[in-house]
């Protein structure tokens, strides 16, 4: 690749002097003890515990703002220090962004500072006494009314930041708690900066969760990184996410651009130049800036308005970009007003149609930018495929005039629970027209019927379109469509199904579906075949030996590893069904969200049970998928003396209803109120020990009876879905498709 820029000095001597006196910086200062991972989110925590004792506020859509702004005025004041006596070490006088007495170290810092109704007096009015015992604006009052000379300054960010702000919290004693608690985190260390950035990723990911219900949908970080990664953003070039929500794009964008970093010119560029947002919202504009300021970027040039309230005939090529990369809102509407800003034709209320329009007009044209096209990546509900009137209308001009190379179709609750509505990703370029449109099927997870909130979409199940992206191939999850079919008709219909894909139930062939049921029949028949063989060997075996009874206490050892719990880390997690039916994947252990301080790592192999639910017969082996996984302390797990007892057999006695009657006694009471059956009771108990041989036999036993079980619930469904494939086939009038006559 060229080099973007001619002057590319290497910064290696200025850096090291840098380092150097950020140390000695820092010597200078009272002494910090360093906080840990733990530390820091315990402080969170308890930051967060004492919100909830407010009255005036509500659930976490107030809370987790409140702690937001609380922060951002911590790290920026944090941050400015730094800035300060850097300045002061090169001669030069240093201009503040925040004057005293409104400075966090002149209110905030003293535990013993002000309190109570002082506190929100300062905080809320217009005019207050301040701390320093002079009248003046409040704070809030005071930070809205910053401004800068040229508009371009980070006193403009903070104004900005602040313009939607409201303090809710009532009691000035319990935020004077909370001021104290954040006052513990300490901005100026690069260590505990990245710990913290990674602390705020989670209470994004919980703000993302609170909004849903109010009708945010955010992209999942998976989507995010994909997206980012196909667009492959190179320094120099300009990203634009119009609607930026928290900043989950321009953040992961801006990580994407910091590895290209090489030079000061180069870090100046990528500060000064390279990302840009708007957010008509005033809590995710806010979100989105300390968002992008953790992640390292140091004015970030976000906008705050509604980015369809402008004439879309208006933008210049100055105004356009190289990169957008978003995830418009959907499904919404817009005023008259709004409309207006579109061509006659194209006027429409749905908002994921507008935001198309305003992308494709804000994307460069290539003979204005040295013949490179500008491109994006843009998520669209199915219905943007779909529909006709209008959005044929765009889909025609985006054809035309755009080249849509890829559709990458995501699986169904993607975007769960916010939305059960399908989605689509537009890869699209301004180097058109469109000749053909690769398409690709995101596969669901196997074993799964769709993505919910808490078996949300990872890394891992794009792994395969990654492959692909680079080497297109047509496949049962990739095809190509020439786009002179989609244009035969007045409509455009983009919502083309997968060719390759297996027909649906009420569309197979019913002979194929009756020659499936039969082979299906013919295993449960078989396994009951084996069954009198397998009890004759067992009853020759078991009368040849005596069969003594042992507690489990002499087979079995407790395996667990009991590991300290990191606020920054995520833990894969596992759970028992009832009644003997296995594991199950959970939702990963956020470790700022959970409670507990210590998780346990569980081998493959294990014998693992639910010390609330044994008697409902909740035993498994953890499967090899979940060796290394995470569990809390509710299940404990052991290792067998396989010379002994093979793991098979126990737990085939432990999914008999006769063991589960037994631990009944154990575990009494009702409901909530049921007592866990503790690994010392459970050990304690006398089980049969017989032969290896004739354990081995049981567990064959138990192994036919599942492959029974799963062959008759697969019987059952090849039932309901031959009737209905030969009502499709053989009686097309009377299939589900039919119309139904009126009454």
């Amino acid at each position: 690749m060229q080099t973007l820029f001619s002057e590319d000095k290497p910064m290696a001597k200025k850096t090291t002097k840098k380092k150097t006196t950020k140390k000695a910086r820092r010597k200078k200062k009272a002494e910090q003890p360093m906080t840990t991972a733990q530390q820091l989110g315990s402080l969170i925590k308890s930051a967060r515990d004492i919100m909830r004792k407010d009255k005036g506020l509500n659930g976490d859509l107030d809370r987790l703002p409140m702690l937001t702004w609380i922060m951002f005025l911590k790290f920026l004041d944090d941050m400015e220090q730094v800035d300060e006596e850097a300045t002061k070490l090169d001669g030069k006088r240093y201009k503040r962004v925040i004057e005293s007495p409104y400075r966090w170290r002149d209110w905030a810092a003293k535990a013993d500072g002000i309190t109570g109704d002082e506190l929100i007096a300062f905080v809320n009015q217009e005019e207050a006494v301040r701390p320093d015992g002079s009248k003046g604006p409040g704070l809030l009052a005071y930070l809205r009314s910053l401004q800068s000379s040229n508009g371009k300054n980070r006193r403009d960010v903070v104004a900005q930041v602040f313009s939607g702000v409201v303090n809710r919290m009532i009691s000035g004693y319990l935020l004077r708690d909370v001021i104290n608690k954040v006052d513990g985190i300490h901005f100026s260390s690069s260590e505990e900066l990245h710990t913290l950035g990674a602390l705020y990723e989670s209470m994004l990911r919980e703000m993302r969760d609170a909004a849903g219900d109010s009708g945010e949908f955010y992209t999942p970080r998976a989507v995010v990184q994909f997206m980012v990664a196909a667009t492959n953003p190179q320094l120099g070039e300009t990203v634009l996410d119009p609607a930026c929500g928290t900043g989950g794009f321009l953040a992961e964008a801006y990580e994407h651009l910091a590895k290209q970093v090489e030079t000061t010119k180069h870090r100046r560029v990528l500060q000064e130049q390279s990302l840009h947002g708007q957010e008509a919202k005033p809590l995710p504009y806010m979100l989105s800036q300390m968002n992008l300021l953790l992640h390292g970027l140091e004015y970030p040039s976000i906008a705050y308005g509604n980015t369809l309230a402008r004439k879309v005939t208006e933008i210049g090529d100055g105004d356009r970009f190289d990169v957008i990369l978003t995830n418009p809102p959907f499904g919404g509407e817009e005023e008259a007003g709004i409309k207006n800003n579109f061509p006659a034709d194209k006027q429409t209320s749905e908002t994921a149609l507008l935001f198309l329009q305003l992308i494709m007009r804000l994307l460069k044209r290539p003979e204005k930018n040295k013949g490179v096209p500008g491109r994006a990546a843009v998520v669209v509900p199915n219905s943007v495929l779909a529909d006709n009137g209008v959005a044929s209308r765009i889909k025609l001009d985006l054809l035309s005039h755009f080249r849509l190379h890829t559709i990458v179709r995501l699986p169904n609750g993607v975007f769960s629970p916010y939305t059960p509505i399908p989605t689509n990703i537009l890869f699209f370029d301004r180097d058109g027209p469109t000749e053909s449109i690769w398409y690709y099927e995101v596969p669901i997870r196997e074993g799964m019927r769709e993505f919910t909130k808490t078996m949300p979409l990872k890394q891992d199940d794009l792994a395969d379109l990654y492959a692909w992206w680079n080497d297109r191939k047509e496949s049962e999850r990739a095809w190509v469509v020439e786009v002179s079919s989609a244009l035969a008709g007045e409509d455009i219909d983009l919502d083309i199904p997968n060719p390759h894909a297996p027909p649906a139930w009420g569309q197979r062939d019913a002979n194929e579906m009756a020659t499936a049921f039969t082979k299906r029949l013919s295993e449960v028949t078989r396994a009951a075949e084996e069954m009198p063989s397998a009890l004759s060997s067992l009853a020759t075996i078991s009368q040849s030996t005596d069969v003594q009874r042992v507690p489990l206490a002499a087979m079995l050892t407790e395996c667990r590893e009991t590991v300290n719990v990191d606020p920054t880390a995520e833990y894969p997690n596992f759970g028992i069904f009832s009644f003997g039916r296995g594991t199950f994947e959970k939702s990963p252990i956020i470790g700022l969200e959970t409670s507990a301080t210590t998780l346990h790592r569980v081998p493959a192999g294990a014998f693992i049970y639910s010390r609330l639910f044994a008697f409902e017969g909740a035993f498994a082996l953890v499967p090899a998928n979940f060796d290394g996984w995470f569990v809390s302390n509710e299940y404990p797990a052991f290792a067998c003396d396989t010379k002994v007892i093979l793991p098979e057999y126990l737990l085939a006695l432990f999914r008999s209803p006769e063991t589960w009657q037994r631990l009944r006694g154990l575990s009494k009471g009702l409901g909530h109120r049921r007592q866990r059956v503790q690994p010392g009771k459970l050990l304690s108990l006398e089980i049969p020990l017989p032969s290896i041989d004739c354990q081995r036999l049981v567990a064959a036993m138990q192994g036919h009876s599942d492959s029974a079980m799963k062959a008759c619930d697969a019987c059952q469904s090849d039932l309901q879905h031959l009737v209905s494939a030969s009502l499709s086939e053989y009686l097309p009038s009377c299939s589900a498709r039919s119309e139904i006559a009126p009454e």
